[in-house]
């Protein structure tokens, strides 16, 4: 066999096999609560509490650079099948279904046909500054996702045997009542996992799970996606700047 033949032959392998095809990562951020900073809020805690006026700033900057939203089963299928994706995507996250998700975040996505990933914990459902069950069904029923965050944000490393049912069957099945359709998809408490993690989640039924900024498992890539917190502190060219070097 000749080797332009064999060049052919590996170049083709490469281009369609996902286990030898290097992928490019995609961009996913993460929100927590969309609100004003207030006096007695802590450095820390600012982190994760992104003023409206600098999240719309977030919101047009993707949109003015070309980004558009996937949604997780999009990224799956391109980081376990090599589905071909467009250059610039970015998947959006918000953690803890906290109301002014609803109340500010929502409006901004809708402004730029925006989809997003917003991961529920149940015990939080109705409570005051949180959504309501109505709520996330809204947010389903416009083409969101809704994701099970577990029922009290217990770290998942630290999950005896009875805590699986508690955190993720109960939480996923209630979802599923809210919504009216499959919850497959799950977010890690603090972004933290470990392989007995991604092992109870197969068994559960998910098909995808997204951490924070740890190391990638490319033995198990779809249970370990990673994420950037999109912070208060970024302006929108941070922003960008920012996904270009947490994502390659």
């Amino acid at each position: 066999m000749s080797r332009f033949i064999i060049g052919i032959i590996i170049v083709w392998a490469l281009a369609l096999c996902p286990v030898f095809a290097q992928r490019t990562e995609v961009p996913v951020l993460c929100y927590h609560q969309v609100r004003e900073w207030q006096p007695d809020d802590s450095k820390n805690a600012r982190v994760y509490i992104i003023p409206p006026a600098r999240f719309r700033e977030h919101m047009k900057a993707l949109h003015d650079s070309g980004y558009r939203t996937i949604l997780p089963a999009e990224h799956l299928r391109y980081l376990e099948k090599g589905q071909q994706i467009p250059d610039k995507v970015v998947v959006l996250t918000f953690d803890d279904g906290t109301i002014s998700q609803f109340t500010h975040a929502l409006p901004e996505l809708d402004k730029y046909g925006f989809k997003a990933v917003f991961s529920i914990m149940t015990v939080t459902l109705d409570k005051p500054g949180y959504m309501s069950r109505e709520q996330v069904k809204v947010l389903s029923d416009r083409g969101h996702v809704i994701a099970n965050h577990t029922w009290d944000h217990h770290n998942v490393t630290k999950y005896k045997s009875g805590d699986w049912a508690t955190q993720l069957a109960r939480p996923g099945a209630d979802l599923e009542r809210i919504t009216g359709k499959p919850v497959p998809y799950f977010v890690y408490p603090f972004g933290a996992w470990d392989t007995t993690a991604v092992r109870k989640l197969k068994e559960h039924g998910y098909n995808g799970a997204y951490q924070l900024g740890g190391k990638r498992d490319d033995k198990d890539r779809g249970y370990t996606m990673r994420r950037m917190i999109a912070t208060g502190y970024m302006d929108g060219r941070q922003l960008l700047s920012a996904m270009k070097s947490s994502f390659r």
